[in-house]
């Protein structure tokens, strides 16, 4: 059955809506994948703040259109989807992430990072980023390696000294 014209409407304000609300989209080819594949999918990136939305290829480009992105629109070739979320990279590490999951049925082919349109190479970089918790961790053992340092120093100059 095909699509009323305000329904496409409505779709086309929906992908837009995302598109300005999100910090990251990530475009999703997702050829091969069953109707239970992608709802389990949808579950496990909703349990991390990331939706999953499956959108017609036609709608979204008018939607690129007309939202004011920087950049060129990569190539969606095959089924498309959007993963998005608040966290800057968790729908590009989750997307990598199905993609070895479901052994290669889902590809990251671009997507729109700080209001730019990206390519796939660019958005699987950004995929290898680790959560921000992680990233915490690493920044206070980065801080805490001179102290940690100099503490052991002290304690061996000590040693020597009695």
């Amino acid at each position: 059955m095909a699509l009323s014209k305000d329904k496409k409407k409505e779709i086309i304000s929906n992908i837009g809506t995302i598109i300005k609300s999100s910090g990251t989209v990530v475009f999703v080819n997702h050829n091969g994948l069953t109707v239970s594949e992608i709802a389990e999918m949808r579950r496990e990136m909703k349990k991390d703040g990331v939706s999953f939305v499956v959108a017609k290829k036609s709608l979204a480009r008018k939607a690129f259109d007309t939202s004011g992105i920087g950049g060129t629109a990569p190539d969606l070739p095959g089924q498309l989807a959007f993963a998005f979320g608040e966290d800057a990279v968790a729908s590009a590490r989750l997307c990598a992430q199905s993609g070895k999951k479901y052994e290669g049925k889902i590809s990251m082919v671009g997507g729109i990072f700080e209001n730019q349109f990206k390519d796939s190479v660019f958005m699987k970089e950004i995929s290898s980023i680790p959560p921000l918790h992680a990233l915490r961790g690493m920044f206070v053992n980065l801080i805490n390696s001179p102290i940690q340092g100099l503490v052991v120093a002290l304690s061996k100059i000590g040693e020597a000294k009695s």
